[in-house]
């Protein structure tokens, strides 16, 4: 009896955010772990399906770095790196087109396995994504985009025809160039077209540390204003750096709250969602 009360009081706990995020859109940008382990990748899945059931409306968009390097290996393209970037030539643009689109489908299916409706897409789809060619610190670095322009129309449709979008982040320049471009990038700008409710980002971390070094020093919620000043104080930097940037960016252009999540945690999403605690960082604006 215990046990029941217990799983009753769960879902007690829940209901306030069930209500608060009813019919809201929720940005999902699924890599890293959680997409390696096929027990994990489930358990994410599930968590996104019941977000859909219970009146959310999700939008997945997937990476699949780690994926691109195997097959890469696999068909002996040798990858060439600019300022720790892989340049993304003819050659490897084809692999990374093709593996996204290999990625994607098997996350429709899986959401398909669970009694959902989903449609995968790429960011080709309904000139979704607009890009430009990117460069680091004035360096080409071959066919990698940055997101100039989203048109969200397929993705509102889709929803509204109770579809779930998962998206693989590939686009176009005006002459019809194919650019591989950043999930990270890629959800953020979708995120802002769509004025998502939340954006939530599953990484390989716990969240944002005050100090890296030390995991006790984990932000649970954290001021755009906040992270700025951490930014030019320089106490935060690496690959978090960029992340933090969309971050900012996606709150300041119209998406409520963003969060980091460990998405080795299984139903991280869960837990992030449904919980009085949560879990990760949370990102918000200064009024909040």
């Amino acid at each position: 009896m215990d046990k029941l009360l217990e799983k009753a009081g769960t879902l007690i706990e829940a209901l306030p955010y069930i209500q608060a995020f009813n019919k809201k859109i929720v940005v999902v940008k699924y890599g890293g772990s959680a997409m390696l382990d096929e027990n994990l990748k489930k358990k994410v899945i599930q968590d996104i399906v019941l977000l859909k059931l219970v009146g959310m409306q999700p939008v997945i968009v997937h990476g699949g770095g780690k994926e691109i390097s195997k097959w890469l290996e696999k068909v002996n393209i040798e990858p060439h790196f600019v300022n720790g970037l892989r340049f993304t030539d003819d050659a490897t643009m084809e692999v990374v087109e093709m593996v996204l689109n290999k990625v994607n489908k098997e996350l429709v299916q899986m959401i398909g396995e669970l009694g959902m409706k989903a449609v995968g897409i790429s960011g080709k789809d309904g000139s979704l994504l607009h890009c430009h060619k990117k460069e680091v610190e004035g360096e080409d670095i071959g066919l990698v985009g940055e997101v100039s322009e989203v048109n969200p129309d397929i993705i509102f449709d889709l929803l509204e025809k109770d579809f779930l979008p998962v998206i693989c982040p590939v686009g176009f320049d005006k002459e019809y160039t194919s650019y591989n471009v950043n999930a990270d990038d890629a959800a953020c700008a979708i995120a802002k077209a769509l004025k998502a409710e939340k954006l939530a980002f599953l990484t390989d971390v716990e969240g944002v540390y005050k100090d890296f070094n030390d995991k006790s020093s984990l932000i649970e919620k954290i001021s755009i204003s906040e992270i700025e000043k951490f930014i030019e104080n320089g106490q935060m930097g690496g690959g978090m750096l960029p992340k933090l940037s969309n971050c900012v960016d996606a709150v300041k252009n119209g998406v409520n709250r963003v969060t980091i999540a460990d998405g080795r945690v299984a139903h991280c999403l869960l837990l992030e969602m449904f919980t009085n605690k949560g879990i990760g960082t949370m990102i918000v604006g200064d009024q909040l």
